[in-house]
């Protein structure tokens, strides 16, 4: 039976409020437009550091440019009061080591699993080193990522670091279409593809898969 996260979330929340407490949660972010629902929903429950590592990411410049953006958004956006960004120099290593063997794998398989396993098990150890109350992730808004697996992992590595994940489901109550709405707003850059060179040369395929029937039509 599949699990409601965004209930899961919902009670979660409510405990908070009635309790008012305003812990501090550790939130992993891949990229602006994903994070703009994501702190504009729970800027009011948490005081929030956006972690930005994503060795996934490719190449360099594309890594430093999500980067400014995610910066850009926290500073022009209300929500972004008080919001903490912490962004990682960028290193591939880690990435590739966890791909090697997967490269031809298609997008939502097995290497990104790993890929969400990889950007969360650093989340949970700085999480756990740094005293937060709870840690998260930005990517379960996209309708491209595997939600259920993202909650196993967060849980998984939750009862190993003795750091509470925020189990969610962000793409639903109208998340991800509001993410939209605010990315068209603060005009932030909506890349299309995941991030990494694999998911990226498959986008460039879908494009030229595109413009062939195109151009035959």
């Amino acid at each position: 039976m599949t699990t409601n996260y965004q209930r899961v979330l919902d009670a979660e929340l409510a405990k908070l409020a009635a309790a008012k407490a305003r812990p501090r949660l550790l939130l992993h972010a891949c990229c602006a437009p994903c994070s703009s629902y994501t702190l504009e929903y729970l800027a009011a429950y948490f005081d929030i550091t956006v972690l930005f590592y994503n060795p996934n990411i490719a190449p360099a410049a594309e890594y430093d440019f999500r980067a400014a953006e995610l910066a850009r958004y926290i500073a022009e956006a209300p929500c972004g009061a008080g919001v903490v960004l912490r962004a990682e120099p960028y290193d591939p290593t880690p990435f590739f080591g966890m791909a090697r063997g997967l490269e031809d794998l298609p997008e939502g398989g097995e290497r990104c699993k790993k890929c969400y396993r990889l950007r969360l098990a650093e989340t949970a150890r700085i999480a756990a080193a740094e005293g937060f109350d709870y840690f998260c992730t930005t990517l379960s808004i996209s309708p491209h990522k595997d939600a259920e697996a993202l909650n196993r992992i967060g849980g998984e590595l939750a009862a190993a670091c003795g750091v509470p994940y925020l189990f969610s489901d962000f793409k639903k109550k109208g998340g991800y279409a509001r993410s939209i709405v605010l990315s068209r707003e603060y005009g932030l850059y909506r890349q299309n593809y995941c991030g990494c060179v694999y998911s990226k040369r498959a986008a460039e395929q879908r494009e030229a898969e595109h413009e062939q029937h195109s151009g035959l039509s």
